[in-house]
């Protein structure tokens, strides 16, 4: 299959597709100047306007990094005066924003297609080309693994024979890209370049005229994906301003710097608002963009901008301004391909028809390359779009133009009644069970066409014809713009990153604070429950058989500690899933998310490793040197420290809540076993010992109970022939195979930091290289076997059991030769009453 997506010649698959115009030849980068005096300035001027040009003629004169970010802000005073002030347009507060923003979409339905062509204006005027991207997909063929009927069941028998089979033999189902239900979105996402790993893959796909590998697809195109997956801690507003601050903002400043100099060069002044916005959207990094401001304004979702997005436990925003989001989430970037799945899931028709609209206008005054697929589109909207894409059984039936596409299939045989929706119409007219009452040629009996009959006939048909014309002359990469395509894999630096997602994440320990002092509460708790049990008045000291009580006491504490991190393995797994998306749309790499959570937690681990210490070290009666004290503490914060990056580190290897608990549960009864303690070193089999050695418990608890026993207290000459060591501490060091040295404690410490770092890296690691868990084989049904197994059991004697208030079924099967057994069942009404649907319109100017 081939197709080719260009500027206004462009696709949007499902039941409608919508293009942009012609794309023109593209020049040099930013191409020509336009001439000067059909721009030249007015000779009238009023006083508002020498304020205007004043302040103007200001901002010209000042260097270029400055007049990039300097522009004129216009309000009004109480006395009805008008007032130009000079701001930097990369600090606009909220009011000014609002201002700015209320100056350009006053009524949105009514302002944004002005807004826009006031934009492109501007540009064209100077004869600055805008970057035009063109789409290709050809002989575009996708395979994936099938498993059938009762094989396709999860059982543990046939996810084995699976597993094995992948490795040897493969049951291969060959998958055609087409509307729902028929790989739709595998299509999108191949143009997207991101299909799964385990699908193969011929044909190709090139944007203007490249291949995928030689620019990353990933910035180059957006994907909007069906499901909705956000942080339910954050607002609306919050969402899109980080998502527009990782996506960057392209090659805006570069336009912006080219627009300015020859704007100065000509002598031309700009339209205010439009200066403005440009430039308050050209700079990167900004915590909060004008951007989103105006994607939240033509979604329609400042109303509900500072209110959280919600999740399953916190109450946020509704289900369609929930897919809203996710549609403005990409909105805010600078990608000049968009392929949007599903957008209109959970809206009501007018507010499909309001957004669709909105993307028709970018389209067509942007030069932006949109697919869109839609699930029964009403024909209101379906009018909106130029191209269609008509797949079905995973073949293209028609690709073209939106006007001849009825001509296609009457050239086939089938009318679209007067009253019938031409998006309901086309999903129809390819369906066996549907296919018959359109038929037309009442000269010629029906027979049933198939999806390949309608595939071939297409390339026989002039649009397929003219189709295979222009996809038979190559692409001439010269005409390509150079800023068109993306060869830089994330939209800001590095440093940019880990401030924008260390600030998120500050704002998301923020929002989940009850957590964090639950967890604190909880330690507080066990402390007091500890030192209760361990009170210093039944602690005796001095003897080696009062070591074993504070054996006990510190072994306690450690497992409390230890404990107390692993709900950072839940809280990882939750923000797995936006963090799998995002990571594989370029947000940012896996080491700027993990790195803000690992320097975070460092306070908060701290904190509870002191609450744990000041409450019980001197109330149980641990040795009273100030030093001791503060070592003790140091080592239960490397403990902590560890214990919270190895319950991530299994977070990212479980990836669901299900594995990392059970993998979770798992290496803590293996730490504890091998930690020294449950088990003497002296008692462990010598080809287990390589197990003690790795176990990072075994340092935490080493480096506990050498601070405590190498105390003075315990000192004392060992009276005990038959032990070497010369004091009662070491003694007791020793019958648990622990070190008897001072400097061991110092080894132990750096060890447990040690392994926290470790455990950082292959979180960070884990994240980079693994994906979350899925099967991308399909699951179908094996129909044959059903209507099998359906005839041989009619064809047995069985019993009928009378139906209630159904004579006319019983009747049916009593005159039937073959008898079978019928369940009863009840029938229910479903009635509806006072049933009120409301609609917001635009505002009546």
């Amino acid at each position: 299959m081939a197709a080719a997506l260009a500027g206004d010649d462009l696709a949007r698959s499902s039941t409608s597709s919508l293009s942009s115009r012609s794309s023109r030849s593209l020049r040099e980068i930013w191409t020509l100047p336009a001439p000067l005096d059909m721009f030249s300035r007015s000779n009238h001027h009023d006083e508002n306007e020498d304020e205007e040009e004043l302040r103007w003629a200001a901002i010209e004169r000042l260097p270029t990094y400055d007049r990039l970010r300097k522009g004129m802000f216009k309000h009004v005073l109480d006395n009805g005066r008008v007032v130009h002030d000079e701001i930097d347009d990369t600090k606009l507060g909220i009011q000014e924003k609002k201002v700015l923003m209320e100056s350009l979409l006053s009524v949105v339905e009514e302002d944004n297609e002005k807004f826009l062509r006031r934009l492109r204006e501007r540009i064209d005027r100077v004869g600055i080309e805008i970057p035009k991207i063109e789409v290709r997909y050809e002989r575009l063929c996708i395979e994936g693994d099938v498993y059938v009927g009762s094989r396709a069941l999860p059982t543990l028998l046939n996810v084995t024979l699976n597993t094995v089979e992948d490795k040897a033999i493969g049951f291969v189902m060959t998958l055609l890209l087409g509307p729902p239900g028929a790989g739709k979105t595998t299509m999108l996402l191949a143009l997207a370049g991101k299909l799964d790993n385990d699908l193969r893959v011929s044909g190709k796909v090139t944007y203007c005229g490249h291949e995928m590998k030689e620019f990353v697809p990933q910035r180059t195109c957006a994907y909007i994906s069906q499901h909705d997956l956000h942080y339910g801690e954050m607002t609306v507003r919050e969402t899109l301003d980080f998502s527009g601050r990782c996506l960057g903002v392209g090659t805006r400043y570069e336009m912006l710097a080219e627009l300015s100099l020859r704007e100065k060069e000509l002598g031309i002044k700009p339209d205010p608002q439009i200066d403005a916005f440009m430039k308050a959207t050209a700079i990167s990094g900004q915590k909060t963009s004008l951007v989103t401001d105006y994607v939240l304004k033509i979604l329609g979702l400042d109303i509900c901008a500072d209110i959280m997005v919600g999740d399953d436990m916190r109450r946020g925003i509704s289900g369609g301004q929930k897919k809203r989001v996710t549609t403005g989430e990409m909105l805010v970037g600078p990608a000049k391909v968009l392929l949007m799945d599903e957008i209109s899931t959970g809206l009501d028709s007018s507010t499909t028809f309001q957004i669709c609209s909105y993307m028709r206008q970018m389209v067509h005054i942007l030069d932006v390359t949109m697919v869109i697929s839609l699930l029964q589109p009403a024909p209101e909207t379906y009018e909106l779009f130029d191209d269609i894409i008509l797949l079905s059984e995973g073949q293209i039936v028609y690709q073209g133009p939106k006007e001849n596409v009825l001509e296609f299939f009457e050239y086939m045989g089938f009318k679209c009644p007067e009253r019938k929706g031409v998006a309901d119409f086309l999903q129809e007219v390819t369906s066996k069970k549907d296919q018959e009452q359109y038929w037309c040629k009442n000269h010629h009996p029906y027979n049933f066409i198939s999806v390949s009959d309608f595939s071939e006939s297409f390339k026989n048909f002039h649009i397929g014809h003219k189709l295979a014309s222009d996809l038979g002359i190559p692409y001439d990469k010269s005409r390509a713009h150079p800023a068109a395509l993306v060869t830089e894999k994330y939209g800001i630096s590095n440093i940019e990153l880990f401030k924008a997602c260390f600030s998120r994440e500050w704002l998301l320990m923020k929002r989940s604070s009850f957590i964090y002092i639950f967890k604190t509460t909880q330690i507080t708790i066990m402390s007091l429950i500890a030192l209760t049990v361990f009170l210093r008045t039944e602690m005796p000291v001095g003897s080696v058989v009062d070591g074993g009580k504070f054996f006990g006491a510190l072994f306690f504490s450690l497992i409390n500690v230890m404990f107390n991190g692993m709900a950072e393995l839940a809280m990882t797994i939750f923000r797995l899933p936006v963090f799998f998306k995002q990571r594989d749309f370029l947000f940012y790499p896996a080491w700027a998310f993990c790195f803000p959570i690992w320097v975070l937690r460092i306070p908060l681990s701290f904190i509870e490793s002191a609450i744990w210490i000041v409450l019980t070290y001197y109330t149980i009666g641990f040795a009273p040197a100030a030093s001791r004290f503060f070592k003790q503490l140091l080592a239960f914060f490397g403990i902590h420290q560890m214990a919270l990056s190895l319950f991530r580190f299994i977070a990212a290897i479980g990836r669901t809540q299900v594995i990392a608990n059970t993998l979770g549960t798992f290496t803590l009864l293996l730490v504890f076993v091998l930690g020294g303690f449950v088990v003497a070193k002296n008692d462990i089999q010598p080809w287990m010992i390589w197990g003690y050695y790795i176990s990072p418990m075994m340092y935490g608890q080493n480096a506990i109970v050498i601070n405590e026993f190498l105390d003075e207290r315990w000192s004392k000459p060992n009276t005990d022939p038959r032990v070497k060591e010369a004091t009662v501490g070491k003694v007791l060091l020793q019958s648990r195979g622990f070190y008897t040295e001072e400097y061991w404690y110092w080894i132990c410490v750096g060890a447990l930091f040690g392994f926290s770092l470790l455990f950082n890296i292959l979180f960070i690691a884990a994240l980079t290289y693994l994906n979350p868990l899925g099967d991308s084989k399909a699951v179908i049904a094996d129909e044959e076997g059903v209507k099998r197994r359906k005839t041989q059991s009619f064809s047995k004697e069985g019993i009928d059991m009378k139906l209630r208030g159904s004579s006319e079924i019983v009747g049916d099967y009593e005159n039937t030769p073959k008898r079978g057994m019928v369940l009863p069942f009840k029938p229910l009404s479903l009635a509806f009453n006072h049933v009120n649907y409301y609609v917001d319109m635009p505002a009546v100017s």
